[in-house]
């Protein structure tokens, strides 16, 4: 079974949560499951208009290539013509930067991705990274 609408949520309420808490600049939290389906989103009161599409393109990304987009960052570095390649690809973006996460069920399968957008892409995964283990899950 997948990755279920109730554990999404569960995320991007955490995220949210976390957000809050950490005093971070206002923010747009993605959940996609292993169709890369969306099961749930949210976007802060005073964030930019486009947050969510950049959260969207770190968690498709993710789940995509089946490797954090912080591993995405650092491929873009080592090879960035395989990276800007992508872009014909995914049509429906990627962001090669750190705030998208693979989720992951006990046995270590990915069941979905998370992305988080709008403060430093550091803060963004931290927030997921935590909101996914609040969850019940690994990421």
């Amino acid at each position: 079974m997948g990755l279920k609408l109730e554990e999404a949520q569960a995320i991007v309420a955490a995220a949210l949560k976390y957000a809050r808490a950490k005093g971070l600049k206002p923010m747009g939290f993605v959940v996609l499951d292993e169709r890369g389906a969306l099961r749930a989103a949210a976007a802060e009161d005073g964030t930019s208009l486009a947050r969510w599409k950049v959260a969207y393109g770190k968690a498709n990304g993710a789940l995509s290539m089946g490797v954090s987009s912080r591993k995405l960052n650092d491929m873009a570095v080592e090879r960035p013509h395989f990276i800007a390649s992508l872009a014909s690809v995914f049509g429906e973006g990627l962001v090669p930067v750190p705030g998208g996460v693979p989720i992951l069920d006990d046995a270590g399968a990915i069941v979905g991705a998370a992305g988080a957008s709008g403060d430093t892409s550091d803060n963004d995964e931290a927030a997921l990274v935590a909101a996914i283990a609040e969850a019940g899950l690994k990421s």
